[in-house]
Formats: structure tokens, C-alpha cells, sequence
């Protein structure tokens, strides 16, 4: 009878390990650096979210004129996500409401003639 319960618990500790896992999705998507500047910090948060979190760029530097896949887990079940990128000069730029359940690659460009950057997606 005491095995019937361990087994029971194991079977049960299971079952909740694989729920919170789906709870937990990963979102992924590649950022491509057009900018002209090398990127320190990029912030990924729900679109109805204040709160900026941490750092998701996974290594030091996003350089100009190259990408990095963004891998990030989300336990919110929404598709609009706010983008926000530090330069190593500690200027910033902010994307709202990209739709991560369509977006695989976000591309980052920047006008020096004009001030303006803008994001481009696929």
C-alpha cells in the first residue's frame, strides 16, 4: 500500500511539473542590429505591463549589422510585447505592442539625416 502512495505522489508531483511548464512558454525571435550603434541592453514586457524586467539580450554587445535570437520565457499568455534597447551611450528606443505569435525577426534601423528609428518585421 505505501508504494501505491509514492507512486501516487511521483505521478502527482509530475502532472504539476509539466502543467507549470506549459504555464511557462518560451518565446523566441531574432533581432537584427541596422541602427548604425552597438545595442547594450534590449527589455522585452507585456504591452500592458510597466515594469521593463531584465536584460534578455543574453551577451554583452548586439553589434551593428548583426542578429541575435531572443529566448525568453513568458508565463503571461498574450501576443503584444513592448521592446526597449539600450546603446552602449546609454540612449535608448522603444517598440510597442509587437506581436510576438507572429514575429519571428524584428529588425532595428536608425536615420541619422532624419533622428528616427523604426522597426521593421517579418
Amino acid at each position: 500500500m505505501q508504494k501505491v502512495a509514492i507512486i501516487a505522489a511521483a505521478l502527482s508531483a509530475l502532472v504539476s511539473t509539466a502543467a507549470f511548464a506549459e504555464s511557462e512558454a518560451s518565446e523566441r525571435f531574432t533581432v537584427i542590429n541596422q541602427t548604425g550603434y552597438d545595442i547594450r541592453e534590449v527589455y522585452i514586457s507585456p504591452s500592458r505591463n510597466n515594469d521593463w524586467e531584465e536584460d534578455v539580450l543574453g551577451r554583452d554587445l548586439l553589434e551593428d549589422e548583426s542578429r541575435t535570437v531572443i529566448d525568453f520565457t513568458r508565463s503571461e499568455d498574450v501576443c503584444l510585447w513592448d521592446m526597449k534597447v539600450v546603446y552602449t551611450d546609454d540612449d535608448t528606443a522603444e517598440w510597442d505592442a509587437l506581436n510576438l505569435c507572429e514575429i519571428s525577426v524584428v529588425a532595428l534601423n536608425y536615420d541619422g539625416k532624419t533622428g528616427r528609428t523604426w522597426a521593421t518585421t517579418d
